[in-house]
């Protein structure tokens, strides 16, 4: 909580509400420091009295709360009768659990738990003897004499279940936020800030927020949590766009110096020189960027497009332009095949412009484009250094090696990301610090995203959209292969790829996993993943699979591996050898996943296709089809047909909509993947609020907080407001905010 913030009853440290020793157990286990902290721990779900939960689809290797009924309880003896366990089965009539005690803890529990009891089981769900079991689980029986106090506390109403912890069970946080929820109704929520301005609460017909939580965590019927999930929803959606609102407000105020392409200048020499028309999406696009580089404020855009719609020709048209405007530009790679793939094509698309005015044999037009990584020669590596605080070379292309503190550039005018989504924000804000006054900002995502997530994740960015393929591109044909019901359809994929080879053409084989020491190790430390991996075998390996496609199907056919652990030049050649047409058949990792481009390639095969996420297999696919062939993706899977993983495989073979795949994509994974660590280093702030079912929270919050931020851009009309800002956006990811 910044010291700005007005204090007030939610911000009372814990122990003065609940005791010591229970607030050090929430503060250090689930990160509750204040009375606020604990009341927006909400419940994940609630149980209705006489309603038991379904057991069936509880989550390997989480902490679970369940709500069940004793169906059998067993004593058994075990090393040649020294020791004893008790096995206590539960049950909801679809599913059963069995909870596990050893030694004294099997004779202290086995008088309570008899058929029949109910209670409230907690603990972490692990697998024995194919079994889900609770090994010591907390619990707290709901009937008899000694759950006469639960039964008080959840009497005629929904029973609150919360995210635990093996420290502490979702009874015992109930009962704090009973303490918490009792001292605030003593005092009439005296003191307690509303963060939603009046007229917004009054047009929106929001409840208060004191009724808010006291349905949230004791609700008498399902209505009254609908009322409070409303307001609560507009809380977190509109803190954090008034945040985002502030953030534009503030970039749109500082200086940037204009960058105008002159006429007759190198863009106009390169778009001469295309030899295709550019689709009318790139022309849109184009606008829009080089409308905001004219601009005495820094451009901050997003540029998000399908994969193989020519998001790279967009951004190296505004590159020349800042060059020919004087400035330089720099591109941020996220892996070294990239950055060097990206070196190749640009100066491949600009030929002899890629060389500086006036070189012999040069254009009189014309610019350097360097590269620069990290694993460089010195001399190449000085050299790029010099050429890029000289002046030397307008255009830069590399990876984090960017942004060391050695790099200097002479003026930094354009930075472009590209694959936003794998740098972490500290990183593009290093890279842009190099330039005298803030640069123009282009980001570039090929993993489509949907409009709420880049209303939020990348709220602080104007956002541009290329959804046209170039004239020329086939279409990509995607097929499922269910290699274990039918070890026939394997065999025809490993066909096709040779009828391919043989008709002039190349292939990708991408399997999930390398298959070297390094690997065994991290699958030992990592362990199963989920209910399914118990019993899954591993991954399939890049060295395994070429080794044994050499040697049986694609016998004779020139076959190579690419993956993320072999040196940098030992990549880079093979990914030369393979542009070059002297590979037919490439094994990989995802290292291939973004921007690598060789038209020649029509078929890829991804085994073990179910280990990867839906917006991952868009993206490989996207590897295939960039030239006038038709494309063929085959999704190879063991994954049993109606499973939830083989539907994810049938929805990509449906569809070449990435939008489409990425909202599929979304629902699948938790919100904070979305919204925290895979953008900002920190947890997600959102606790109520979906991106995907909640986009039109979102948007009314949105313009709701643009124009609150236009009357009053230091919200000194709106303290509560302001201390809502500096509590939900806590210190990291307000520097998330900042740096964006």
């Amino acid at each position: 909580m910044s010291a700005a913030a007005t204090s007030g009853p939610l911000d009372e440290p814990l122990r003065k509400i609940v005791g010591d020793r229970t607030a050090k157990v929430l503060d250090e286990h689930l990160g509750l420091h204040t009375t606020g902290d604990l009341l927006h721990h909400y419940p994940r779900r609630y149980a209705e009295r006489g309603e038991l939960t379904r057991l069936a689809d509880l989550p390997l290797d989480e902490h679970v709360t369940v709500v069940a009924q004793v169906a059998k309880a067993d004593k058994r003896t075990y090393g040649g009768g020294t020791g004893v366990r008790l096995e206590v089965v539960v049950t909801d009539g679809s599913g059963s659990l069995t909870l596990v005690f050893f030694s004294k803890a099997a004779h202290a529990h086995a008088h309570r738990l008899i058929p029949g009891r109910r209670g409230m089981f907690s603990g972490k769900v692990s697998v024995f003897n194919r079994t889900r079991q609770l090994a010591h689980p907390d619990y707290q029986l709901l009937d008899g004499d000694e759950g006469a106090d639960a039964v008080d506390a959840f009497a005629n109403r929904l029973i609150p279940l919360y995210p635990a912890c093996k420290q502490i069970s979702s009874w015992r946080i109930a009962q704090a936020v009973d303490t918490a929820l009792n001292s605030l109704g003593a005092t009439g929520w005296q003191g307690v800030g509303e963060p939603l301005p009046a007229a917004l609460r009054e047009s929106r017909g929001l409840a208060p927020l004191s009724e808010a939580l006291e349905k949230i965590h004791r609700p008498g019927t399902k209505a009254d949590i609908g009322t409070a999930k409303e307001r609560l929803k507009w809380d977190e959606a509109y803190v954090l766009q008034v945040a985002l609102a502030r953030r534009r407000a503030a970039e749109s105020a500082l200086p940037a110096v204009p960058r105008i392409p002159r006429a007759d200048g190198l863009l106009t020499a390169f778009d001469a020189k295309l030899p295709f028309t550019l689709t009318e999406g790139q022309r849109t696009v184009s606008a829009e960027v080089f409308a905001d580089l004219a601009t005495d404020h820094p451009m901050h855009r997003l540029l998000q497009g399908e994969v193989g719609s020519g998001k790279t020709l967009v951004a190296l048209r505004a590159m020349l332009g800042v060059v020919d405007a004087g400035g330089q530009a720099a591109m941020l790679a996220p892996t070294e095949v990239l950055a060097q793939q990206h070196h190749r094509s640009i100066t491949e698309m600009m030929g002899e412009l890629a060389e500086p005015a006036g070189m012999l044999g040069g254009s009189e037009l014309g610019t350097k484009v360097v590269l620069l990584t990290g694993s460089m020669g010195t001399a190449a590596r000085r050299q790029a250094l010099l050429d890029l605080v000289t002046g030397e070379a307008g255009i830069v292309i590399g990876t984090h090696a960017l942004i060391e503190d050695k790099v200097k550039f002479h003026d930094l005018g354009l930075v472009v990301v590209d694959e936003q989504h794998r740098f972490g924000v500290e990183q593009r804000d290093a890279l842009r610090a190099k330039a005298g006054q803030p640069p123009h900002l282009l980001v570039m995502t090929a993993t489509p995203i949907p409009r709420t997530v880049a209303m939020t994740v990348f709220g602080d960015l104007e956002t541009s959209v290329l959804d046209q393929l170039p004239a020329g591109r086939s279409p990509i044909a995607t097929h499922v292969v269910p290699a274990a019901e039918k070890p026939h359809f394997l065999s025809r994929a490993w066909e096709r790829v040779r009828e391919e080879v043989e008709g002039g053409h190349q292939a990708y084989v991408v399997c999930p996993r390398i298959g070297d020491e390094e690997d065994a190790k991290a699958a030992g430390k990592k362990g199963a993943a989920g209910p399914d991996d118990a019993e899954r075998r591993p991954p399939l390996a890049v060295l395994d699979v070429a080794e044994q496609i050499a040697a049986g199907a694609l016998r004779g056919l020139r076959v190579e591996v690419l993956h993320g652990r072999m040196a940098p030049d030992a990549k880079d050649d093979v990914m030369r050898r393979f542009a070059a047409g002297q590979v037919d058949v490439l094994v990989a990792t995802t290292v291939i996943e973004v921007g690598v481009n060789v038209p020649n390639s029509t078929v890829m095969v991804i085994m073990d296709a179910d280990r990867f996420g839906v917006s991952q297999l868009h993206q490989l696919r996207g590897r295939v089809g960039r030239g006038t062939a038709p494309g063929l993706c085959l999704l190879v899977s063991e994954a049993p047909e109606a499973s939830p993983a083989r539907l994810r495989l049938d929805a990509v073979a449906r569809t070449l909509d990435g939008f489409e795949l990425s909202r599929i994509d979304l629902e699948q994974r938790r919100e904070g993947d979305v919204l925290g660590q895979a953008q900002s280093g920190t947890r997600s702030s959102l606790r109520v609020l979906t991106v995907i079912d909640d986009e039109d929270v979102i948007a009314a919050a949105r313009d709701e907080a643009t124009a609150l931020v236009a009357a009053d851009p230091d919200l000194t009309a709106h303290p509560d407001l302001r201390s809502a800002l500096e509590s939900l956006l806590d210190a990291d990811r307000e520097e998330y905010l900042e740096k964006g």
